[in-house]
This record gives structure tokens, C-alpha cells and sequence, in this order.
């Protein structure tokens, strides 16, 4: 029912209930998979035209993937050069695709470096988009090896890079192990165009194959998978989304449930909840482990009784450490890494010669797909979804649940929720999340996406930045029949208005989405002429203020474009000039000028060097013409003297009066150099210790000249 307004006031405060799902307490619409599918490959593929730029770790070409890539890339036209990630290469304009081999290299993490690319590429002012090459980290189909799951890290990254810098990026590839002459003529066909919009490319002996997300309705169980009578172990045991499990697996019988987490039973909650299983009638020890110490796994291990063997494992842990792309340290990749895939290897690896009934580990959507500001945790667990895959090849029991949010728990709750919500990512009820596990147990699933998506709004959120193939064979994801060219629209409702109106227009825009970024209650309440920075933007949701704008106006802007232009009425101007350039005349361009001009405080337009630009050209000497009136010069004389004390009005007046000819006024130049820099703390881990916190520093650089 609806709930009125507070009295007098005529905003809702109300929280809203997540939308119900579509058959009632089912969950099979939550269920997806991942699919293959064969790419048709022109007979005549185009070939490579220009320079391309080959990123590896030393500079050099190292092995003989490497060298088979960048002989096959000559072969097929290219102009191939070789340089250091991080080196600038050739210019910017002289360079037609980047490919990147680091994950070729013999040694070395490749995420970090990559990560870096796709910034260091724009501080370079290279616009050709990014290729990042892996080998063997998916698998198409049962001909395929078993997926290397640290390779996989790289596609977790790069749907991530895909939505953070979508103007560079070209897509991800995966060759073979070995990759032959066809294979490299493959990757040159793709690399040219020939796969079209594909950004996420197996290439096989077989042939091209893309990637899509499908649906994965309950099917006729293969079992009915039930605790047993030994031990089950709960990484993450005291944590939000570890405790529900644990619930759920006392109420099915379990003898002996092992608790994981860093603190043991000092954790919050800890006795309560060991106390509540022990009620449904489980045997319960909390253990103080971190997973992530293989050592201290392993001495953990050998404590468990013999009498009550280990039957199944739940790895639940993961903590989150969000930052964008270029905010990303080695160290950031491994604090996420540590109690997610290095503590799922671990476990597989100690308990490879056990028994086990069950291997379940909780990855997350957005490994599957991606999400703004978690490359480092997407990594993670693509590691873990392939990892799934491998333990299967490998003849061992293994299912891996990439999760989206669940309502009241996890790690997508607070900020992070909301942002998950805006995007069309719904919260998950955690009793019918857990059912819609042990539906994946019952069907012995190896990897399957567990979410409730509103897909209208997830696939309008997802194409506005970048073409989404991935999502092509999800019929509620299609996009609207009436869907036009990004910012088609706005464009056509703009050219009926005059300058005025379309700088209120824009500038309407514009603070709607900056309201929407900072969750304000209207746009009203923003203020247009503080600097973002001063708003509370940081990185991430500079990001999200380009996506959305990006989606509205059908613009390609940069990363950096919240603090190249750092207040609403700055990015007002800029995309102004973008989406309707001035078509006037002297007079009118002269009125515009002065009218935004009027807008910009004194003393930010002597910080930003416009006054001094102005007061430059005002002084500078006028061309040969005929004699001046009498009086001319001693008034530009006077004018000089005294333009410190004019008014920003009267000194546009000045810059733009007669030049010579009666008709137009000097050229401006503009030069700004703006810094911004914020703080953001992020400590969360649910599925672990609560209490375990990690404090993140964001800045960002942006430069305009």
C-alpha cells in the first residue's frame, strides 16, 4: 500500500520492498549460466591497417605465444611495435589498436599492470582501444583444456575496464594453449572487426566463439543433496551470509558444523549463533583461521575429528576494497584476494584427496558481468568461477554461486546496495537465496549466477556505456523497440530552444544525475557552483556521473570528466558545447560569452588564468589600421590603467570590442589546471569479520590544457 508523506512535507521517506520475484516464492529466475556461441568469420577477413602497440611485461617479446601473436599480426598488415606497460609508445594519433600480451608473460601478475593500461593510455592521449589477451582462461565446451583460473582473473578485470573506460576499450580474447598460425589469424580478423560489437572472444581450433549469459531453469534433480553425518566447514562461519548458510545446513541434518572466521568465537555474534545450531540440533566448533594462511588451514584441518570426517565445504568469505581502475595498488588486488581466491585454492588444494560430498563457493555477479569500481573483487572471483570448472575436469565435486545482492546481509548492502539498485540489481529475500542453493546442489550445477535483475533497467544502465552482446539471448533485456541513438532526444530538444534555454536545459540535466550520484533528495538541494570535490564526488562516482551523462547525451567523455570540468556549471557549459556548438552571430556569441562569464566567481576566474588570458590580449597591440578617432588612444590608455578595477561584464566588454574591422573580437585562450583529491574510506567484511576494516585512500588528477 502506499504511505503518505510526513505532514507538511511532500517527499517520501519510506523505504521501498523489493519487487517480488516473477512466480512467487520461486527461485529458478534467479538461475543463469554462462554459454558459447559460434561467431560466423568472413570469408575474406579485413586486414590490420596501421601501427599497433603490443604491451609487455619487459618490453621485449619474451616467449613463443608472444612472438606468435606479433608475427601474426605483421603478417596480417600491421605495423607492429613493442613496448614496456607503462612505456607511451608511439603517439597517440600515429596508433591504431593496443594489444596487450602481459598475460602471456612466463611470470609475474598481470593485474596490477593491466589495470593501470587503460589511464596510462589516455595520459598518453591514445584513444585506439584496448585488447587484453589471455590464455587458456575460459572454457567453451568439453574439447577444451580446463580453464586456468589465475588467467581467468583477467576477464573478471577487463568487464570492469569495459565499463570504467569504454572510449578505449576493444575486448577480451582467449587463445589456446598453443596457438597456432590459424589461431593468431583469428585473433588478426577479430583485432580488424570481423566479430563486430564482440568483446568477449574464445579463439579455438574450431573457431570464433562469444560469450552470453543464458537462463538456467530448474530442471529434474539429479539428487538430493543432504549434510551427512561428518564435518561440514563454513569459511566466513560468523559473517552475515556464512551464518545463514550455517543455519540452513543444521536445519538439514548436519552432524558438525567447523566455523571459520579470523576471530573465532570472539567475533561479534559468534556465541549466539553457535548457541541458536547447536539448538537445530548441530554439533558446533568455532575456530579462529584465516583461510587465507595456508599453514593455519592446514594445522585447522587436522583438528577435525576423526570420527566426524570433513564431508563438505562452503567457502563464504570475501571482503570488498573498492576503487576505481587507476586507483588500484598491488596491494588492493591482494587484500580482496587474500580471503576469496587464495583461500579457495587453498582449500582445494588440502582437501583434494578427501571425500567430499560438496565444494560450494560464493563468487559474485559481479565476476559474471561486472560493476563499476571492483575490478580487484571481480578478479577474485572469476578466479573462483573457474576454479569450479577445474575441480570438475579434475573429477572433484565443485560448484561455484555468483551471487548478487542479498537484502539485510553480505557485502551489497549500504552504498554499494544502492548503487546495485539503481543499476537494476535487486535484493535477495536470504531464505529463498539459500533455496536457490540448494536448488544448484540438487541439480549438481559447477557454476551458476544466483541474482534477481530487473533486466529493462540493468541492459538501459549496461548499452548506454558500451554494446552488451553478452546479454543478447535474455529476451527481457532486449532493448525497447522505440529505443533510439543514445541522446537522439536530447538533441532534438535542444535544437528548438534558444542559447538561454538550452543552457537551463543541460544545466537541469546535469544537476538531476549529479542529485541522483550523491542520493540527494532533489535536485534542488545541489548546489551548481561547488566544485564537486567539495560535494563529496571521489573516483567511483565521478565514474558513474560519466556513465550516466555519457547515456544521456549520447557523448563520449572521458573518466576524467568531473574534474576536468568540476562543477555543474562548468560541465554544463562543456557539454553545451558538445551537444549544440554556438551558431550566432558576433552579438549573440558576445552576449553568451559574457553571460557565463557572469556566472564564474572573481576570484576562480583569476585561479583558473582566464583574467590574465583576457587582460593578455586586451593589452596587446592593435594591427596597422586607419587613423583612429581623436581620443582612441588615450582611452585604451585609461582602460589599461585601470582594468584591475573593472567588473567581469565591462572586461568582457573590453575583450570583445572592435578589433579593427567592426566586426569580430580577439580569440581567448584558456588554460586550467585543476586537482582534486578525496578521501574514501570502505571497511566491509559480512561474510567474514565484521569487524575487520580497510581504509582506502581515493585521488584523482585531472588536467586541462
Amino acid at each position: 500500500m502506499d504511505v503518505p508523506t510526513y505532514p507538511f512535507q511532500r517527499r517520501r521517506y519510506w523505504l521501498d520492498a523489493p519487487p517480488p520475484g516473477r512466480r512467487g516464492t520461486a527461485t529458478d529466475d534467479w538461475l543463469y549460466r554462462v554459454a558459447w556461441r559460434p561467431v560466423r568469420e568472413p570469408a575474406h577477413p579485413p586486414a590490420l591497417a596501421g601501427t599497433w602497440l603490443l604491451f609487455t611485461p619487459s618490453g621485449a617479446v619474451e616467449n613463443d605465444a608472444m612472438s606468435a601473436v606479433a608475427d601474426g599480426l605483421k603478417g596480417a598488415g600491421a605495423d607492429v611495435v613493442v613496448a614496456a606497460a607503462g612505456e607511451a609508445g608511439p603517439p597517440g594519433s600515429q596508433v591504431a589498436g593496443v594489444v596487450s600480451l602481459l598475460a602471456l608473460a612466463d611470470a609475474g601478475d598481470p593485474l596490477p599492470a593491466t589495470a593501470a593500461m587503460p589511464g596510462a593510455l589516455a595520459r598518453a592521449g591514445i584513444a585506439a582501444p584496448l585488447w587484453v589477451l589471455t590464455r587458456q582462461a575460459v572454457t567453451t565446451g568439453t574439447a577444451d583444456a580446463p580453464p586456468d583460473p589465475r588467467q581467468a582473473r583477467l576477464w573478471g578485470l577487463g568487464r570492469v575496464a569495459a565499463l570504467e573506460h569504454p572510449e578505449r576499450w576493444g575486448g577480451l580474447v582467449d587463445l589456446p594453449g598453443q596457438a597456432d598460425q590459424a589461431a593468431v589469424a583469428r585473433l588478426a580478423a577479430v583485432l580488424a572487426g570481423a566479430a563486430g560489437q564482440e568483446d568477449q572472444l574464445a579463439v579455438r581450433p574450431a573457431g570464433l566463439a562469444a560469450r552470453r549469459l543464458t537462463r538456467a531453469p530448474a530442471a529434474a534433480a539429479a539428487g538430493t543433496w543432504r549434510p551427512g553425518e561428518g564435518t561440514v566447514l563454513v569459511t566466513g562461519g560468523t559473517g552475515a551470509l556464512g551464518a545463514h548458510v550455517a543455519r540452513w545446513l543444521a536445519r538439514h541434518g548436519a552432524a558438525h558444523l567447523l566455523l571459520l572466521s579470523r576471530r573465532g568465537d570472539g567475533a561479534p555474534g559468534a556465541a549466539d549463533l553457535a548457541e541458536e545450531l547447536r539448538g537445530l540440533g548441530a554439533a558446533v566448533t568455532v575456530a579462529a583461521c584465516d583461510a587465507g594462511d595456508r599453514d593455519a588451514l592446514a594445522r585447522t584441518l587436522a583438528d577435525v575429528p576423526e570420527d566426524r570426517p570433513l564431508t563438505a565445504v562452503f567457502h563464504t568469505a570475501g571482503v570488498l576494497d573498492d576503487g576505481a581502475l587507476d586507483d588500484l595498488t598491488p596491494e588492493r588486488f591482494a587484500a580482496v584476494a587474500r580471503p576469496k581466491s587464495d583461500a579457495a585454492l587453498h582449500l582445494h588444494e588440502l582437501t583434494a584427496g578427501l571425500d567430499l560430498s560438496a565444494f560450494v563457493l560464493f563468487s559474485s555477479f559481479a565476476g559474471a558481468v561486472g560493476n563499476v569500481g571492483q575490478a580487484n573483487y571481480a578478479a577474485a572471483n572469476a578466479f573462483l568461477d573457474a576454479l569450479a570448472e577445474r575441480r570438475r575436469a579434475e573429477g572433484l565435486p565443485a560448484t561455484s554461486l555468483a551471487w548478487g545482492a542479498w537484502a539485510e546481509a553480505g557485502l551489497a548492502t549500504g552504498e554499494v546496495g544502492e548503487r546495485l539498485r539503481q543499476r537494476g540489481v535487486a535484493p535477495m529475500d536470504p531464505q529463498r537465496a539459500v533455496a536457490a542453493m540448494h536448488t544448484a546442489l540438487d541439480e549438481d550445477e559447477t557454476a551458476v549466477g544466483v541474482a534477481a535483475i530487473e533486466w529493462g533497467t540493468f541492459a538501459q544502465a549496461l548499452r548506454a556505456v558500451r554494446p552488451a552482446p553478452l546479454l543478447d539471448e535474455l529476451p527481457e533485456a532486449a532493448p525497447a523497440a522505440d529505443d533510439g541513438a543514445p541522446g537522439q532526444g536530447l538533441a532534438e530538444r535542444l535544437a528548438g530552444h534558444d542559447a538561454e534555454e538550452r543552457q537551463e536545459i543541460v544545466s537541469g540535466l546535469v544537476r538531476g544525475h549529479v542529485a541522483a550520484v550523491l542520493r540527494h533528495a532533489a535536485p534542488d538541494s545541489v548546489d551548481g557552483g561547488r566544485a564537486f570535490r567539495d560535494l563529496g564526488f571521489d573516483s567511483l562516482t565521478a565514474v558513474d556521473l560519466r556513465n550516466r551523462l555519457g547515456a544521456a547525451t549520447g557523448l563520449r567523455l572521458p573518466t576524467t570528466l568531473a574534474f576536468d570540468h568540476p562543477t555543474i556549471d562548468d560541465l554544463t557549459a562543456h557539454l553545451l558545447a558538445e551537444l549544440a556548438p554556438a551558431d550566432t552571430g558576433p552579438a549573440e556569441g558576445a552576449a553568451e560569452l559574457r553571460r557565463l562569464l557572469d556566472r564564474i566567481p572573481f576570484t576562480r576566474l583569476k585561479e583558473s588564468g582566464l583574467y590574465e588570458a583576457l587582460r593578455n590580449l586586451a593589452e596587446e597591440p592593435a594591427p596597422e589600421r586607419a587613423a583612429e578617432p581623436a581620443g582612441t588612444a588615450q582611452e585604451r590608455e585609461l582602460e589599461d590603467e585601470e582594468i584591475d578595477g573593472m567588473s567581469v561584464a565591462d572586461l568582457v566588454q573590453l575583450v570583445l570590442s572592435d578589433d579593427g574591422d567592426g566586426t569580430d573580437g580577439p580569440n581567448h585562450t584558456n588554460g586550467s589546471n585543476h586537482t582534486n583529491g578525496s578521501n574514501h574510506t570502505n571497511g566491509t567484511d559480512d561474510t567474514d569479520d565484521t569487524d575487520d576494516t580497510d581504509d582506502t585512500a581515493y585521488g584523482k588528477t585531472g588536467d586541462q590544457q
